[in-house]
């Protein structure tokens, strides 16, 4: 029994529970097509690892994410290192988690007495706003004091779908009229958290398509205004992606990635897909660390993204 953030007291599932929920159904088209291409094959061999490749392509991981993995295992293989489908499991776990790992090295930048300011960006319908909400709810109930901007300008409903999730979190949205400069709203964000000592600022980008120049002068500018505040800031600029456009997806992370200086990535809808290996294949083929995943639509199921339990949670 845990005390919730509103005061309630109720049973709560743990975050790897949460996870195996979430990656249900790509756990049913990856481990159990395992065993049955093993099971065929009798023996593990060069060929079980052609048929294996459609399998992990199919949770996509991608082409090259697959050929990656595929190698190692290979050289296993060869070794006569891999005699059962539970040691070519073990083995493609550790490959899994070596990928996931090296991506998450890269080190979310810390300040001292300053709000740590999170840019927020993803085009619209990928749950945006929505991930914003959630990611308050789970640094107040880590006990940070939290303030969101609201940025997202050229959307009247995004304003007030973030000032539902204020409500809803007990967190206060600094915003402007609909239209008006998203820096204006992130230079009166600033100015109040550093006024309160606010722990974090999280700000909602417009959620325009990624080819757009002016979206990427726009977030330029932003980031400009941050640093006049403080010259580290953004600390973190967070994309969010909707997992069950897969491959697309990925397509779009990597331009926002050479655009936006996105730093990680926040998954929306890992619940929703039988894909779940894209979170392999962002870590593979952008090196960007997955911060976050959605797995359900309450509003503690914005999960912090944890490698081991996510491939635990594909296998078990």
């Amino acid at each position: 029994m845990i005390q919730t953030l509103f005061g309630s007291t109720e049973e709560q599932p743990s975050f790897l529970q949460k996870m195996k929920e979430a990656v249900t159904r790509t756990r049913e088209s990856l481990s159990e097509r395992i065993e049955d291409v093993v099971g065929f094959r009798k023996e593990i061999n060069r060929e079980t690892l052609d048929d294996l490749e459609a399998t992990l392509i199919g949770a996509d991981l991608g082409s090259t994410t697959t050929a990656t993995i595929l190698e190692a295992l290979r050289e296993k293989v060869d070794r006569k290192q891999i005699g059962d489908v539970a040691e070519l499991k073990r083995v493609l776990k550790q490959e899994l988690l070596a990928i996931l790992t090296s991506a998450d090295k890269r080190p979310v930048a810390k300040v001292d007495g300053e709000p740590e300011v999170i840019l927020v960006v993803g085009v619209n319908g990928t749950g945006k706003t929505t991930s914003i909400g959630k990611l308050a709810h789970v640094l107040r109930s880590q006990g940070k004091t939290v303030l969101l901007g609201a940025a997202d300008t050229f959307r009247a409903a995004a304003i007030e779908q973030l000032e539902v999730w204020g409500d809803r979190t007990g967190v206060e949205v600094i915003k402007n009229k609909p239209g008006g400069d998203p820096s204006a709203v992130l230079f009166d964000a600033l100015q109040a958290a550093k006024a309160r000592k606010t722990d974090y600022v999280i700000v909602d980008t417009a959620g325009r398509l990624h080819t757009k120049s002016n979206l990427m002068d726009e977030l330029a500018k932003m980031r400009r205004t941050a640093q006049r505040f403080i010259p580290s800031a953004p600390h973190e600029t967070l994309l969010v992606m909707d997992a069950t456009t897969g491959q697309n997806g990925l397509q779009q992370a990597r331009l926002f990635t050479q655009s936006a200086g996105v730093t990680g990535i926040v998954l929306t809808k890992l619940d929703g897909t039988a894909k779940g290996g894209i979170v392999v294949a962002i870590s593979k083929e952008l090196g960007l660390p997955v911060r976050y995943v959605g797995v359900g639509e309450k509003v503690g199921d914005l999960l912090p993204f944890n490698a081991e339990d996510f491939v635990n949670s594909l296998f078990d």
